[in-house]
């Protein structure tokens, strides 16, 4: 704790939260814009949120495969972080890791969230940027979109543009966006096209919220909240929960909320 308490309050660290639905290629995009930036002689933080494995609570890995060629490059940090359950698709620990690597100097901080889909906000609370991906055969599920992910979106990317309806759907979705105007740029990961645009879009953004000071606040009290509800959750045990509902259960008077009385206003 007195390290973080130590920790500069500023940096030059531009933290970008990826994120949008599973098979989107999230990692396939973080890893075009870490080959594109390191072409920039640009430091790289990587924090990838894998769902947790129900069994160990460790994260899956799975997605990493697809940075590999970059694990050893020095100018690159790559982290993977398991959600543990978090609604939000954020590990409880992100805030504490992404401010440490944030005073370690680092150019772009990536975070790279569980597509788990409009519960997906947390991100909005950390990120100075929030990237939604998204595919074109997401087309019928935009209006149900609007409800989640668009509100939280300053850049919408259609990756794998080179799909059939693609154009038709960056027009249907740039209509959608233009009320916030939020930018909707094509890529084709697996191929690094439109990621240059993308970088271009995301220092556009930079400039944009520069020296706002109401957002600046909102980002600081979304992490003081979160980090207060961490810290007041974790005497919890899940596990000590399981076991006393697997004890109670049975009982003909049990009640989920009189254990959740009980945890919340302990004696």
């Amino acid at each position: 704790m007195q390290l973080l308490e130590a920790l500069p309050p500023e940096g030059k660290t531009r933290v970008v939260g990826i994120t949008g639905p599973p098979g989107a290629g999230k990692s396939t995009l973080v890893n075009a814009l870490i080959t594109a930036l390191l072409r920039r002689q640009q430091r790289v933080a990587i924090i990838a949120v894998d769902p947790s494995s129900p069994f160990n609570f460790g994260a899956l890995l799975g997605d990493r495969i697809r940075m590999s060629d970059h694990f050893s490059d020095p100018n690159v940090f790559i982290r993977s972080m398991a959600s543990r359950g978090a609604l939000g698709g954020l590990s409880p620990k992100i805030l504490e890791v992404s401010d440490i690597i944030k005073a370690a100097g680092f150019d772009y901080l990536f975070i790279e969230t569980v597509g788990v889909g409009q519960s997906e906000v947390e991100i909005a609370g950390i990120a100075d940027t929030t990237v939604v991906v998204v595919v074109p055969e997401a087309g019928d599920e935009i209006q149900t979109m609007k409800a989640g992910l668009m509100e939280i979106a300053n850049i919408f990317v259609v990756n794998k543009a080179d799909r059939p309806q693609a154009d038709e759907f960056v027009k249907n979705l740039r209509l959608l966006a233009h009320i916030r105007e939020t930018p909707v740029i094509k890529t084709i990961a697996t191929q690094e096209q439109g990621i240059e645009a993308l970088i271009t879009a995301l220092d556009a953004h930079r400039e944009q919220i520069h020296g706002n000071l109401q957002r600046k606040a909102f980002l600081l009290t979304e992490k003081a909240w979160q980090l207060i509800r961490h810290r007041r959750m974790r005497d919890m045990d899940k596990q000590v929960l399981l076991r006393t509902i697997s004890e109670q259960m049975e009982d003909p008077q049990f009640s989920v909320y009189r254990i959740v009385q009980q945890y919340a206003h302990p004696v």
